[in-house]
């Protein structure tokens, strides 16, 4: 079993890349702001939400994306410690959304601390229902991960394979595959977590 979402590409980057913000503060911290934008262009491209993304949705460029990581940042503004907390994000995204006049998309939180089971289930009743998962790793025991520490992206696929769920991710501007449950277990106490969309 297997399903990608159909996501979208800016300047040939799978979705966006915080690595072109020019902002300091958003170049470094910008992760879950951007995350946030994705879902915004996704669901403006996929499920008619255009509403969402105040730029062409048919006609995504780099700048437009830099753009509106910048509007996006007041709600999800980079701090000391990160927008390390599922709450953060959801508030954030939250307030921007209501900003926009949508008050029909909800969201659910699905802490880290949650056996992998349920995470797959989760991500896989979202995929099923045509939305990307916002995904939050704080820190990781292996470094194969590094580049996903105290990091959000954006989970928007999934495969059974034998040895378990692969997810299909997009940050920085590439897909990465995972097994989900390698990924879940970081090791670590303090744990980030899903957000669950659903309109």
């Amino acid at each position: 079993m297997k399903k990608i979402l159909n996501y979208f590409s800016v300047d040939g980057a799978v979705g966006g890349n915080q690595e072109w913000f020019k902002n300091v503060v958003m170049y470094i911290g910008g992760c879950a702001a951007a995350t946030a934008c994705e879902c915004c262009i996704y669901l403006a491209l996929r499920r008619g939400m255009k509403h969402l993304y105040p730029y062409d949705v048919h006609a995504l460029t780099k700048q437009d994306y830099i753009d509106f990581s910048m509007k996006m940042k007041p709600h999800l503004r980079p701090r000391v410690n990160g927008v390390n907390k599922l709450w953060m994000f959801t508030e954030g995204f939250g307030n921007y959304l209501k900003d926009m006049g949508e008050t029909g998309i909800e969201m659910e939180e699905l802490p880290g601390t949650e056996d992998v089971r349920t995470a797959e289930l989760f991500i896989r009743r979202q995929i099923d229902s045509g939305y990307p998962v916002p995904y939050l790793m704080l820190r990781h025991r292996k470094a194969y991960y590094k580049d996903f520490v105290w990091h959000w992206f954006l989970c928007y696929g999934y495969e059974e394979r034998e040895d378990g769920l692969w997810i299909t991710v997009a940050t920085y501007g590439e897909a990465y595959t995972f097994l989900l449950r390698d990924l879940w277990d970081t090791g670590y106490e303090e744990k980030g977590g899903l957000i669950g969309l659903k309109c």
